[in-house]
């Protein structure tokens, strides 16, 4: 007598219960989306601001807010794709200082075109990214470690070649060096739109987070970041080629810090030697803020510019309003606490519908 149940039998409510079959709601995938609690903590911080500063509401105001985001979301929307990868870059601010030093020193001491110095600072990025990612993956050791010590490694050289060569602190002016100007144009100009004053970084700002958030939910490369940041050793085991992965993101952050440290050349024209220390925490702040975890394997692109877009309103919005200045940190503090608790919250939600 056979004991097997034909399926046919089961009935239609049952059936509906398949995990494997089940549907899920509207409201459920939209929470569990990385980003969506920052970005009810963006639209709170805004009403905030609006309602207690009414010159935080102007269109120049937004501008300018707009313009301190993009400075710190360029960096974060790398930093996020080596978060979701599962590691941290340390060394992430003081490169963005080093790539500055590197354009401006080397061709002004050559009396080269500013353009080479950029190009070369460019190579320089990527291989200190390079640098990063191969010594990580040749020793296993925590990437915590190995970036800092690149941070302390390419602070000291900033300010001790930057004294050997100029005898202080700060890079020789290049404004008058031939290249200023097109550069300038490429990475601190300003564009008039509808009379208000746009910098460029905005606009290369919201480029990256689009090329970014295409690459990891519609290509190849953006499964293997999610899955070398889930489980490098399962990834390893399915032909994900995590080396080649872990290199190339800890590249892109080269690369960020390149662009960064372009646009503070070119829009200051001289670079202080000490710069970038403690930006690093920003952008990692940032990118956890926006819904990356600190475990890796989770996280969006679209959230590290709303976690950028939270620390622009808030580090003018304070001004904006006539607060001391010196509670920053502490509402830092409590907003990084906060969304953290919040994703979490957020997630487990999502997980159980």
């Amino acid at each position: 007598m056979s004991t097997s149940v034909s399926t046919s039998k089961v009935p239609p409510a049952v059936r509906a219960k398949d995990d494997r079959v089940a549907t899920r709601s509207l409201l459920s995938r939209l929470l569990s989306r990385p980003e969506i609690g920052s970005l009810i903590g963006a639209v709170a911080v805004f009403v905030l601001f609006c309602v207690v500063a009414p010159t935080f509401r102007t269109a120049p105001s937004l501008a300018t807010v707009a313009y301190s985001a993009s400075t710190i979301g360029i960096m974060a929307v790398a930093v996020a794709l080596l978060m979701i990868g599962g590691e941290f870059d340390l060394s992430a601010g003081v490169v963005v200082t080093t790539t500055a030093l590197a354009a401006s020193t080397f061709a002004y001491q050559l009396g080269l075109n500013l353009w080479v110095g950029v190009l070369a600072a460019l190579v320089l990025a990527l291989g200190i990214g390079a640098f990063n990612g191969w010594l990580l993956m040749r020793t296993g050791l925590p990437s915590f470690l190995i970036t800092l010590g690149t941070f302390f490694m390419l602070q000291g050289l900033n300010l001790g070649v930057t004294k050997l060569l100029t005898g202080g602190v700060s890079s020789d002016s290049v404004a008058d060096m031939d290249g200023f100007a097109s550069a300038q144009a490429v990475f601190a100009s300003t564009i008039d739109v509808g009379g208000i004053g746009i910098k460029i970084t905005v606009l290369w700002w919201i480029l990256f987070v689009a090329i970014a958030t295409w690459t990891l939910l519609r290509t190849r490369v953006g499964n293997w970041i999610f899955a070398v940041g889930g489980d490098d050793k399962a990834a390893r085991a399915v032909g994900v080629p995590v080396r080649r992965t872990k290199i190339g993101l800890f590249m892109t952050v080269g690369f960020a810090g390149w662009f960064v440290g372009m646009h503070q050349l070119f829009s200051f024209d001289s670079i202080q030697s000490g710069g970038g220390v403690g930006q690093e925490f920003i952008y990692i702040i940032a990118a956890v803020v926006g819904g990356c975890l600190l475990t890796g394997g989770y996280g969006s692109a679209v959230g590290s510019a709303i976690g950028a877009l939270i620390f622009g309103m808030t580090s003018l919005g304070i001004v904006y309003a006539g607060w001391d200045a010196n509670w920053f940190k502490l509402f830092l503090g409590v907003m990084l606490l906060l969304a953290t608790i919040v994703n979490l919250v957020v997630k487990n939600q999502a997980a159980k519908r």
